[in-house]
């Protein structure tokens, strides 16, 4: 599985309350009105930026804070294709496997980037391509594999269980 797009880059310890604001949480919202929010309160323009299969490049710690899945979600839904960041929270890491959105930890490649820059992700081999050169990180284990192939844990274990 190969991923390209642009560099949308982030600091350190980015909350989830930052990536799905928190006043969000408990409304009902379509998969658009999520993505419409994604961001808002760190990058009030990340709505009229981001594009299809754009990858966040982030410092320490993303996606720290409480255990939402919007704020995978809203980033999934805005077409974001991949997030590779210095560290991850472990629960945000956790929820983006289950969402079927890629996360890498891959401070070198975090640090050779700029906003803007054009990458390739290939998950198989994992390589990151960015403009200053490849970085390798441990390929994701066989059923994460499966699992982000399949577009998250809930389609593929419908597919498992032949559940359509």
């Amino acid at each position: 599985m190969k991923l390209k797009g642009k560099v949308l880059k982030y600091g350190d310890d980015v909350n989830t309350d930052v990536i799905f604001p928190g006043r969000y949480t408990y409304k009902n919202l379509s998969p658009e009105e999520m993505a419409s929010h994604a961001m808002e309160d760190l990058d009030p323009e990340f709505k009229n930026k981001v594009q299809p299969g754009d990858i966040i490049f982030a410092g320490k710690n993303f996606g720290m804070g409480s255990s939402r899945e919007q704020a995978v979600l809203a980033l999934k839904y805005a077409g974001i294709s991949a997030i590779v960041a210095r560290s991850f929270a472990r629960i945000y890491y956790r929820n983006c496997i289950n969402a079927g959105l890629p996360a890498i930890e891959l401070p070198e490649a975090v640090d050779s980037v700029k906003e803007g820059d054009q990458v390739e992700i290939d998950l198989e081999k994992g390589q990151v391509k960015t403009p200053a050169g490849v970085f390798q990180f441990p390929p994701f284990p066989g059923k994460v594999r499966e699992i982000l192939q399949a577009g998250g844990l809930i389609p593929y274990t419908r597919k498992k269980l032949g559940i359509s």
